[in-house]
């Protein structure tokens, strides 16, 4: 090396010209509330457990989500109905602890592609941000969807076509 290599002049210089060029580059960061991201329509963000026409849950707690999630986020404990409750409901078996630790979960989409009753869904909706770990696994208060705000499902544009 070089005298004036010894001295490091050379790559000084050079790390001072990149940060000179990115100084005058257009600012990438958002003001969050005021001003919100466009997402791609394929984006897949909170999951929602559907109801059918009548108000009623979709899952069935056949469990083929929780087998399908290459993450293992997902758990679920299925209940049976009671004996007065089958003029209600068409299945006798549902879900009845149903969460999803969403600190696993990596959006993947196959716990959506392996429901048969199209229960499960992910909508374009962000997952919010908390402060504790625990209030990262959402159970079924907070996966159901509410009645009055059911979700259309046929606007989605299906991007694995087989």
């Amino acid at each position: 090396m070089t005298w004036i290599e010894r001295l490091y002049l050379p790559a000084i210089f050079q790390g001072l010209s990149i940060t000179i060029k990115h100084l005058f580059k257009k600012k990438v960061s958002l003001r969050y509330p005021e001003v919100k991201r466009a997402f791609a329509a394929v984006y897949r963000g909170m999951h929602v457990l559907k109801r059918d026409e009548q108000g009623r849950e979709n899952c069935t707690a056949c469990g083929l989500c929780a087998v399908a999630c290459p993450a293992e986020a997902i758990t679920m404990v299925a209940a049976e109905r009671k004996k007065g409750e089958e003029n209600l409901y068409r299945e006798e078996k549902y879900a009845a602890i149903y969460e999803i630790n969403m600190l696993r979960c990596i959006f993947c989409g196959l716990c959506e592609e392996a429901c048969p009753k199209d229960a499960i869904y992910l909508t374009d909706r962000l997952v919010p941000s908390e402060y504790s770990r625990g209030k990262f696994v959402f159970g079924k208060d907070m996966l159901v969807e509410a009645v009055d705000q059911r979700i259309d499902i046929s606007k989605r544009k299906k991007v694995y076509e087989i």
